[in-house]
């Protein structure tokens, strides 16, 4: 039986979230909380969660501050983001948090079912907003030699965009930021694209965490 804990400022969605999940079979909710400050006061050391369904907008303390918090106070419990944000940026933060999946407050309880066991027994779930192809690209990453070896060739100016991209900035803030031309910025993107072998921005995020480019 694994514990869950749910971290949502609607009572509402709470409730009816609490309800599904305990209708899991090998899944119980432990607590709820409103906020990321009553997640973190309701935590036991003796009876911590196995997994956390997180809100992003929360008061008081959101989710990508919760989730940070987790990754350097509790790294054993696991955070899925459940929002109903959709964009790059939310993303790429709850992602560079620590959080291991990420769906929308649409998703089917057979997603969610499916997302909670992925991540118990993988140790991440993302669905069509990190396509599976995409997943499958950082996967390889420390079985692929050439992956591997892509690393090592990085220019510093590459690191340095790659670790840009890892922020909320748009490519024309990171531009400015580099003192360089927006087109040379899209230059840098495309042949980073090619050299590491992924398809999109959050790519190239997944990739510059999972080898420590950046750091968190």
């Amino acid at each position: 039986m694994y514990n869950v804990a749910l971290a949502d400022d609607h009572n509402l969605v709470r409730g009816g979230l609490a309800s599904l999940v305990n209708m899991f079979s090998n899944y119980k909710v432990l607590f709820e909380a409103d906020n990321g400050k009553e997640f973190i006061s309701k935590l036991e050391r003796n009876n911590l969660p196995d997994l956390v369904l997180m809100d992003i907008t929360m008061p008081e303390m959101d989710g990508y501050s919760t989730t940070s918090w987790l990754r350097i106070n509790y790294p054993e419990i696991k955070v899925i983001a459940l929002t109903v944000m959709d964009d790059e940026i939310a993303i790429i933060r709850m992602l560079k948090s620590g959080a291991k999946g990420y769906l929308l407050k649409n998703c089917k309880p057979d997603e969610l079912k499916l997302a909670l066991n992925a991540v118990i027994t993988k140790g991440y779930y993302f669905n069509d907003l990190v396509t599976s192809r995409l997943i499958n690209s950082i996967n390889k990453i420390g079985e692929d030699q050439s992956v591997l070896k892509n690393v090592v060739n990085l220019t510093e100016r590459e690191k340095e965009f790659l670790r840009h991209l890892c922020s909320e900035k748009t490519y024309k803030e990171i531009a400015d930021m580099m003192c360089v031309s927006p087109r040379t910025i899209d230059s840098y993107r495309d042949n980073l694209l090619e050299k590491l072998q992924v398809k999109s921005r959050i790519g190239l995020v997944l990739f510059a965490i999972k080898n420590r480019i950046v750091e968190l």
